[in-house]
């Protein structure tokens, strides 16, 4: 099966759920500078969930472009992760609209950590289809960020029952761990052509 209209369908959707956030970005009636410091947690709970969406997008365009073929496992898992993306809209907007309140918070970041498992199950579903003596395989290897993030959502999750702020600490420093696409599967495309891999 061609991974060219999963590719798109993807693109799409990720699109969408970016619209959606975008939207609840509401102009202040006030023209005054005030006005505007009270929208300041609706920005920054935009503008981190819009940054956790482009890592999924650029890790997921690297992923996909060193799939050969796709099946029905893979088809489902990637609708699953769309899933778990969509509803980051609804935490997003409940999180800024509560100025980062307790359970908003919690609800956050089980916004997060629910996309990350679903991505994980991707990856397997992919390794599955593609073969444990793939470059990909040897690409992802242990996928200790990986497992890192999920790890680092959970204490996030944790955090957020006692004090919110240090919840979104944790949050934050997931975004940083992954700004840079993964590397060890963008080098996929150079390891072909030279025919040889060291995964990192």
């Amino acid at each position: 099966m061609n991974k060219d209209r999963l590719a798109a369908f993807s693109d799409g959707v990720l699109a969408i759920i970016i619209t959606i956030m975008v939207l609840e970005l509401k102009v202040p009636h006030s023209a005054e500078w005030s006005a505007l410091a009270e929208t300041l947690p609706i920005f920054l709970s935009y503008t981190l969930s819009f940054v956790y969406i482009a890592i999924y997008w650029n890790n997921h365009h690297h992923l996909l472009h060193a799939v050969s073929r796709v099946d029905g496992r893979i088809l489902w898992a990637n609708n699953n992760l769309l899933f778990w993306l969509s509803l980051v809209p609804f935490a997003t907007a409940w999180a800024g609209e509560n100025h980062f309140a307790r359970q908003p918070s919690i609800l956050f970041g089980f916004a997060l950590l629910m996309p990350a498992i679903a991505y994980t199950l991707l990856v397997i579903a992919i390794l599955k289809n593609e073969g444990s003596e793939k470059t990909l395989a040897r690409a992802i290897g242990n996928d200790n960020k990986g497992k890192a993030s999920l790890a680092l959502y959970i204490c996030g999750i944790i955090a957020g029952f006692f004090q919110p702020l240090f919840a979104y600490a944790f949050y934050v420093l997931v975004a940083f761990i992954w700004l840079i696409p993964d590397r060890r599967i963008a080098r996929i495309i150079a390891s072909e052509s030279e025919g040889e891999f060291t995964p990192e």
